[in-house]
């Protein structure tokens, strides 16, 4: 049954993957692509392939920080199973690269897997209010050219209600860690137009939630956990600006950080493996918004794809190989837990 859900997860993403593709070639000129390309100034990949993997190291040290209420673990653990998490997500469906992650640390670090998930629930909340952060961040301060005032009007509109999605989201983690009952409570009213069994199993991920997830307290802790995730995307964000200085686009970083916005969504789509189509046509669309020809957007959401693409497999696979351990049967090990 597994395996049957992973085979139609697998298919409809490649599916998603070859619309796409398709809506973005389907105008492009091959021999202006190519030129694009050709007249790239590759000194700057190095850098920004550095930073990059700075960005997975800073994740590991941030997961660190949000195991230490579970266990004390080791740093270089935590980053080869970030490693091998990441080149899972290029190569598997379905984002099973975040079980993998799970999986690896749990069997190297001997702590079980669904409390090491739950470290990955608030890694994906801290990543969730930094995005809102950048974004909020991008739509106030970027400056579009000329021509594009609605479209400017309609970011920092964006940006409005994103701040306020931010401050709703905030302030209802508070409500539900101080104030769990009535908050749970105020929950159930508001479901009280749904059949119950939804409002049933709303009601119980949540406590679900609140039960497996213990957030460190101790203002080290916490203050060790915001300082990783600002160099996490500072990090993520430098090496767009690299790539786009390397096709001689001159932007202010906030154009690079409005860029982010768009490829974190991109990757949130149901595609590929390695988000591929999705994630070029959101950068592409991005970059439109700054009037760059199309073949060159493209040949820039080429190169920041694959950066975060080839590197990270390599690397990935690099440490299943040093730790003599099958992608096959992680993976296989992965989909039965998650069964």
């Amino acid at each position: 049954m597994i395996k049957g859900k992973a085979d139609f997860k697998l298919w409809a993403g490649i599916g998603v993957s070859a619309f796409f593709l398709f809506l973005l070639f389907r105008s492009i000129d091959p021999d202006k692509l190519l030129s694009a390309l050709k007249e790239m100034d590759y000194r700057y990949l190095l850098p920004a392939l550095v930073l990059t993997f700075v960005s997975y190291f800073m994740r590991a040290v941030r997961w660190k920080y949000l195991l230490l209420p579970v266990k004390e673990t080791r740093l270089g653990t935590l980053f080869s199973s970030t490693l091998i998490g990441y080149m899972a997500n290029n190569l598997l469906p379905a984002r099973l690269g975040e079980l993998v992650r799970a999986y690896s640390l749990a069997k190297k670090e001997n702590i079980p897997t669904p409390t090491v998930f739950a470290t990955l629930v608030l890694d994906r909340l801290c990543d969730g209010f930094s995005v809102l952060l950048i974004l909020v961040v991008a739509f106030f301060s970027v400056q579009l050219p000329p021509g594009m005032e609605k479209i400017q009007h309609g970011l920092v509109t964006g940006g409005y209600v994103t701040l306020a999605l931010y401050i709703a989201v905030l302030g209802f983690l508070v409500l539900l860690t101080r104030l769990t009952d009535w908050t749970l409570g105020v929950v159930a009213k508001i479901l009280g137009p749904f059949p119950e069994r939804f409002r049933t199993k709303v009601l119980e991920l949540l406590s679900s939630f609140l039960g497996g997830i213990r957030f460190p307290k101790l203002p080290g802790e916490i203050s060790g956990i915001i300082v990783t995730s600002v160099l996490i995307w500072a990090t993520a964000v430098w090496p767009v600006d690299l790539v786009l200085r390397s096709f001689g686009i001159a932007l202010p970083i906030t154009a690079s950080m409005f860029i982010m916005v768009f490829l974190v969504f991109a990757v949130m789509v149901p595609a590929s493996p390695g988000y591929v189509g999705t994630y070029h046509f959101a950068c592409v669309t991005a970059l439109s918004a700054f009037r760059i020809p199309t073949e060159k957007a493209l040949s820039v959401a080429l190169v920041i794809h694959a950066m975060g693409f080839f590197p990270v497999i390599v690397a990935g696979l690099f440490v299943l190989w040093r730790d003599k351990v099958s992608l096959s049967a992680l993976s296989h090990e992965t989909e039965v837990h998650e069964g």
